[in-house]
C-alpha cells in the first residue's frame, strides 16, 4: 500500500500544483478586492474538502487498477486478458498494443516450436538410419579378423585394429547426438529407482573392453559395491562418456575406477587438464588447450555429463594437473551436495 500511495503521489504531481496555484490566485483576489476573511476562509474549506475528497476517489481507483495489474502481471506468459478497464483512449490503445504482441509472440513460439521439433525429428532418423550401416560394417570387420586369423599379417592385424576403433568413434558420436537430442526434449524419460552401482560401471566397463584392449590401457576397477537411487541408462551414458575421455587422454596408460564411500572416482594417469581450464570443463562447446590440441573435441561430452548429472541430483567434480592426470568425482549422497 505505501509503494503505491507512493506511486500515486508521485504521478499526481501535475494535479497538485495545479490546485497549489488555483488556491494561490483565489488568495490574491480576494485581497485584492478586500474580501472578509471569514468569507475567504470558508471558500478555501470548501476546496480543501472537495480536493480531498475528489484525490480520495481518484486513489481508491488508482489502487484498484494497479491490483489488477499486479494480479495479472505473471499471466501475460499464458494469456493477455486480465487488464482493468481504460480510462482513457491512450490507455485502450496500450491494451491493444500488448494484445497483438501476445498474438505475435504466440505464433512466433509455434512457429519456432513446430522448426525445433522438425529439426529433432530429422535428427532422430538420421541416428537410426545411421545405425545401419555401422552395424554393417562391424560384419565387415568381424568376416576381417576371420581372413587375418589365417593370412597372419601384421599390416592387416593393424588395419583390421584401426576399423575396429574408428567404428566404436562413430557409434559414441552417434549415441551422444541421440542423447543431446533427448537432452532438449520436455519429455526425456528419467525413471528413478534403486540400482547397483557396482553393475552400472560394469556395464560401461564391458562396452569400452575393446577399447582398453587395442590403446593397451590397463584397468584397475574397485568398487566397493552400493545401493544408490538413480536412472540407471543415463548415469550408464555419463560413466561411459567420462571412461571415453579417460582412454583418450591415458595415451595407453592406467585407467583406475574405485569407490570413496559415496562417491565414485574414475582416475587416469594421462595429460591432465590445464588449470586455467578447470572452471570451464562444463561449459558447453568448451575444449580447452587439449581438446584444440587433439582437434576432434566437439566439447559436449563433459557439459552432457554435468546436465544430466544435475537433472539425477547427483554431484561433478575434476581434479587435474597436467601431465599427472585427472579425477573425476561422482557423488550419489542426495543430503550433502558438493557446492560447485
Amino acid at each position: 500500500m505505501t509503494e503505491i500511495l507512493r506511486a500515486f503521489w508521485k504521478e499526481k504531481r501535475p494535479e497538485r500544483i495545479a490546485v497549489l496555484v488555483s488556491g494561490i490566485l483565489f488568495a490574491v483576489i480576494f485581497w485584492i478586492y478586500e474580501i472578509p476573511v471569514e468569507i475567504a476562509g470558508y471558500a478555501f474549506l470548501l476546496v480543501i474538502l472537495w480536493n480531498v475528497i475528489w484525490f480520495t476517489l481518484v486513489f481508491i481507483r488508482y489502487e484498484k487498477r494497479q491490483r489488477i495489474l499486479e494480479e495479472n502481471q505473471g499471466k501475460i506468459r499464458t494469456e493477455a486478458g486480465g487488464f482493468p478497464e481504460a480510462e482513457s483512449r491512450e490507455s485502450e490503445m496500450y491494451q491493444e498494443l500488448i494484445r497483438q504482441l501476445y498474438e505475435e509472440k504466440k505464433e512466433l513460439e509455434s512457429s519456432v516450436q513446430i522448426e525445433k521439433q522438425e529439426l529433432s525429428d530429422y535428427y532422430s532418423m538420421w541416428v537410426h538410419q545411421i545405425k545401419t550401416p555401422i552395424a554393417a560394417l562391424g560384419v565387415l570387420i568381424q568376416s576381417g579378423e576371420e581372413l587375418e586369423e589365417v593370412q597372419e599379417s601384421p599390416k592387416a592385424q593393424e588395419l583390421t585394429r584401426s576399423m575396429k576403433m574408428e567404428v566404436f568413434r562413430i557409434e559414441q558420436y552417434v549415441d551422444m547426438v541421440l542423447t543431446y537430442l533427448r537432452m532438449g526434449s520436455a519429455t526425456s524419460d528419467y525413471a528413478f529407482r534403486i540400482c547397483s552401482l557396482e553393475e552400472i560401471v560394469r556395464q560401461a566397463v564391458r562396452k569400452y573392453s575393446q577399447m582398453f584392449i587395442m590403446t593397451r590401457t590397463r584397468l584397475h576397477l574397485e568398487i566397493q559395491d552400493q545401493k544408490i537411487l538413480t536412472d540407471e541408462k543415463w548415469l550408464t551414458f555419463v560413466i561411459e562418456q567420462i571412461l571415453s575421455n579417460a582412454v583418450k587422454y591415458a595415451r595407453g596408460g592406467e585407467i583406475s575406477i574405485y569407490t570413496e564411500e559415496k562417491t565414485l572416482v574414475i582416475s587416469d594417469n594421462g595429460i591432465g587438464i590445464a588449470e586455467e581450464d578447470l572452471p570451464r570443463i562444463f561449459e558447453k562447446g568448451f575444449t580447452g588447450y587439449n581438446g584444440r590440441a587433439n582437434k576432434k573435441s566437439t566439447g559436449i561430452g563433459l557439459y552432457l555429463c554435468k546436465t544430466i548429472i544435475d537433472r539425477l541430483h547427483h554431484t561433478i567434480w575434476i581434479e587435474s594437473k597436467p601431465e599427472k592426470g585427472t579425477k573425476v568425482y561422482l557423488n550419489f549422497d542426495r543430503e550433502s551436495r558438493r557446492i560447485e
